[in-house]
């Protein structure tokens, strides 16, 4: 054996004993400081018959699942669970990742460069309804679906301003702020949390009226950079017994105008119709061959019945050529042009989130994984001044280039309008036209494939510079992209403010004044988590 080969052989030997008295060492720590709470019950190592099931579940973006793997998943059925998991964390300098849905675009929430524990909050998903407040505490490991439906098996009269995916975890993200349908009706999630439970970096429990600044700080400042968000108190709100949602599907060659209008009208239309804009690829027959073109539908939702829906339509969006008997018969075809439902608030729910809102409500309640894997890479941008006809051009065209690119458009206005930049930390209100969030979607990731799908990305991001809102460029944290910089390596507040003025604006400086309160040690952290304040020297 050469000298070499014998360096690699101690050096492999090192690292997997270091591992392995981690792990004892950790263990024993839970042991010693979990009191009667038998947390080892569960905790599950690489040896675990349902550590590789629990991960992939873990992990809905399957970028990652070939990355770097915790030493081990803590499932806590307890919140009091927690805090030994934080103590001994600390004391072997391991970090914590904290997962409740496991969307986190760019995977930071199950994995890392340095060893780790994640901590998985899905077994924390207690929901407790009170009508006659008209509010709800949920815990962070409970999913919006979830959410959702316990809401829809109370009251038919009463929703939640969350998300439209609903297998995303209530933890994260309205910590993020959660944009979904009722946006400009209600404005976002955290727009409507009204307390929260948090623990901290000693594993102390803080709610708003021990730390009003941490409150702040984690409606919108992504909550995992504080501390554990344990659960949210919700205000419920009032919605009608129907709603009414529908879509209008065009190519995007000879309709460009149709979208060049939502662009100027759509963040103005009454605060009770939001109709948002997904763009991708389609297929055409020519002959025996197929044809790839753009094509665009709006997606949209009316906090109303349909009969107070079509005339708003007959005014803002005559081209839609949507009747009111379109919303009471089934669509004949998997393609057709339109479809329309009145429904309950529940059927929007299930509607936005691509299913028939007629189906169950059950299906919120699902968790399997996915069998097809979708492999995936986002980003987003804000838009202050409509997207002239060149740069739909410009789309197209890179559209085409393109196997499954994604484009959705959602318009601010109404209550979006009417809410500070500064009332929490997300600061994208007023002169906000729409969201874009970018998605490219592949199913093969070879190493060629996914280079291949990031680099279009990229330069579409580029591409859309002049387009977009600047100086600075903005972004929405939950749709978190590490294109922008990290802060892994180096906790350097000046670093950070590039990306963290992206999401955050002028709040971001708070935001780092209150981790240097509540943490200063830094100890939650991540390749973008909010580093504590520094000075400008």
């Amino acid at each position: 054996m050469g000298s070499l080969q014998i360096l690699f052989v101690l050096l492999f030997s090192l690292f997997f004993a270091r591992c392995y008295s981690q792990e004892e060492d950790f263990l024993h720590c839970l042991s010693k400081h979990s009191n009667k709470n038998n947390i080892t019950k569960n905790i599950y190592t690489p040896n675990s018959p349902t550590y590789s099931s629990i991960l992939e579940y873990a992990q809905k973006n399957p970028r990652w699942l070939n990355s770097s793997h915790p030493l081990f998943i803590v499932s806590p059925k307890k919140e009091s669970e927690i805090k030994p998991v934080i103590r001994c964390a600390k004391k072997l300098d391991l970090q914590i990742k904290i997962k409740s849905g496991g969307h986190d675009y760019e995977g930071i929430s199950y994995r890392s460069e340095s060893p780790f524990v994640i901590l998985d909050l899905s077994n924390l998903n207690k929901i407790k309804i009170d009508l006659n407040e008209e509010t709800v505490w949920v815990q962070a490991g409970a999913t919006l679906g979830q959410l959702y439906y316990a809401i829809s098996k109370k009251s038919n009269v009463h929703g939640f301003p969350g998300g439209v995916c609903f297998s995303i975890g209530t933890g994260g993200i309205i910590s993020g702020g959660g944009l979904g349908a009722l946006l400009r009706k209600f404005g976002l999630a955290a727009d409507n949390v009204v307390d929260a439970r948090v623990m901290d970096v000693n594993g102390k429990i803080l709610n708003r009226e021990k730390n009003e600044d941490l409150f702040w700080a984690i409606r919108g400042g992504g909550g995992a950079s504080f501390g554990v968000i344990l659960a949210w108190k919700l205000k419920l709100v009032r919605v009608p017994e129907k709603l009414t949602v529908f879509t209008i599907h065009r190519r995007l060659e000879g309709n460009r105008n149709l979208l060049q209008k939502w662009e100027n009208i759509s963040h103005q239309l009454p605060e009770d119709l939001f109709i948002r804009a997904i763009i991708q690829n389609g297929r055409s027959s020519a002959g025996n061959d197929t044809e790839k073109h753009v094509q665009f539908y709006f997606q949209a939702q009316y906090v109303g019945p349909v009969d107070e829906l079509i005339p708003l339509l007959k005014q803002y969006f005559p081209e839609f050529n949507l009747e009111r008997e379109d919303c009471f018969q089934e669509s004949t075809t998997a393609d057709a042009e339109k479809e329309c439902y009145e429904v309950p608030w529940i059927g929007s729910v299930l509607y936005f989130f691509f299913r028939k809102p007629t189906e169950s409500p059950e299906i919120l309640l699902e968790k399997t994984i996915p069998t097809e894997k979708n492999y995936n890479k986002g980003t987003s941008d804000f838009v202050k001044t409509p997207i002239p006809e060149c740069g739909w051009e410009m789309i197209e065209r890179l559209f085409l280039e393109e196997e499954r690119p994604q484009i959705i458009l959602e318009p601010f206005g109404g209550k979006m309008d009417e809410i500070s930049e500064s009332e929490i930390p997300f600061p994208h209100r007023k002169g906000n036209l729409y969201n874009i969030q970018y998605l490219v979607n592949w199913g093969d990731n070879s190493e060629s494939i996914s280079s291949q799908k990031i680099a279009w990305m990229r330069k579409l991001y580029q591409e859309m510079e002049p387009y977009v809102a600047n100086n600075p460029r903005s972004a929405y944290l939950n749709y978190r992209d590490l294109d922008f910089g990290t802060n892994q390596e180096d906790y350097n507040y000046s670093n950070a403010k590039i990306w963290g003025e992206k999401y955050f604006s002028g709040n971001f400086e708070r935001l780092a004044k209150v981790k240097s309160k509540v943490d200063p040690s830094n100890f939650f952290r991540s390749e973008q988590s909010i580093p504590p304040y520094q000075l400008s020297s």
